[in-house]
């Protein structure tokens, strides 16, 4: 459950991109300190319930990881663009995709990291 809370924090923060207005002008939305605090409160009751730290989680996860980044930002992205043609319904699509994707991912890095922890 708590996996799926990162998708949520994804999906909400490619979905900010829908209240800005891409150009000169730009300004991130300013949700973005709030998600990264989020994330912190969420990988802290993980540890909290499962015992599974992050810090030594191996290569799979690490690189589940930087997919989620990777993957993030790429979503965000192509959500500006959207908003930039006024599109802003279709950030809803790249929403749902940053949900979906960041979910599965935390899920490859929390059992490899699970894996791991019965290892050492």
């Amino acid at each position: 459950m708590l996996l799926a809370g990162f998708g949520a924090v994804a999906a909400w923060w490619v979905s900010a991109t829908a209240t800005t207005t891409p150009g000169e002008d730009y300004e991130p939305p300013a949700v973005g300190g709030l998600v990264l605090a989020i994330v912190f409160v969420i990988i802290y009751l993980i540890r909290r319930e499962t015992g599974v730290r992050f810090k030594s989680m191996g290569l799979q996860a690490g690189l589940a990881l930087a997919g989620i980044v990777v993957g993030c930002l790429a979503l965000f992205s192509i959500s500006l663009g959207l908003v930039s043609f006024g599109l802003h319904w279709a950030v809803s699509v790249t929403s749902i995709m940053a949900f979906a994707l960041t979910t599965w991912l935390a899920f490859v890095a929390y059992r490899s990291a699970a894996q791991k922890l019965r290892r050492g």
